[in-house]
């Protein structure tokens, strides 16, 4: 599907009050993921702009959430960047993952920190980006589970750069970079399913 299309397709989408209102979900929370190919990163972050900016216009307020950006601003405010800059180059790239996984746990740092940026935001739909950005030491299903109990007043809108497939089989997966196969989540809607 070509960018405009899509573009046409998330505006009409996330501008209409039912998906606002979070009509149709049943008792689901309202999470939903906007997958593509990882080769569009740079044309969906454009596309991500144009989003912010229309529906700005159109009266719709978007707080936007990069996952690597806020991953930097919690090590720096618990001032551990520059040690982590540091040590980078000297120790194995396993054990600055379970450094940086310890650190940025979804659960402990990175969800309450997500919930004091909504507390301080007048919003209706929250963006999450940078999911390729965090990976290994964070993960995108992972940031899910743990919103739930947070995010569930409005609709989150994760920019995904992977595919989501459902299967009768395999049932839900969050498939990064269109490779990696093991991190299931059932809960979200693709957003390109749904209806504008």
């Amino acid at each position: 599907m070509p960018m405009q299309v899509r573009f046409q397709h998330l505006f009409a989408v996330m501008s209409g009050q039912r998906f606002l209102k979070k009509q149709g979900l049943g008792n689901e929370v309202p999470f939903f993921i906007c997958p593509f190919r990882p080769e569009e990163t740079v044309e969906m972050e454009r596309l991500q702009r144009q989003l912010v900016n229309r529906l700005g216009q159109a009266g719709v307020q978007i707080l936007e959430i990069n996952l690597y950006d806020l991953s930097i601003e919690i090590l720096k405010e618990r001032g551990i960047w520059d040690q982590i800059l540091n040590m980078e180059e000297s120790v194995s790239k396993e054990h600055l993952k379970e450094l940086l996984q310890g650190v940025l746990d979804p659960e402990a740092h990175l969800i309450p920190a997500i919930a004091a940026k909504l507390a301080s935001a007048e919003f209706e739909i929250l963006f999450l980006s940078g999911v390729g950005e965090v990976f290994p030491y964070i993960r995108s299903h992972n940031v899910l589970n743990n919103l739930q109990s947070t995010a569930k007043e409005k609709p989150t809108v994760m920019f995904f750069p992977g595919a989501y497939t459902h299967s009768l089989e395999s049932g839900a997966s969050l498939d990064l970079f269109g490779k990696l196969h093991d991190d299931k989540y059932y809960r979200a809607f693709n957003i390109f399913h749904c209806e504008a």
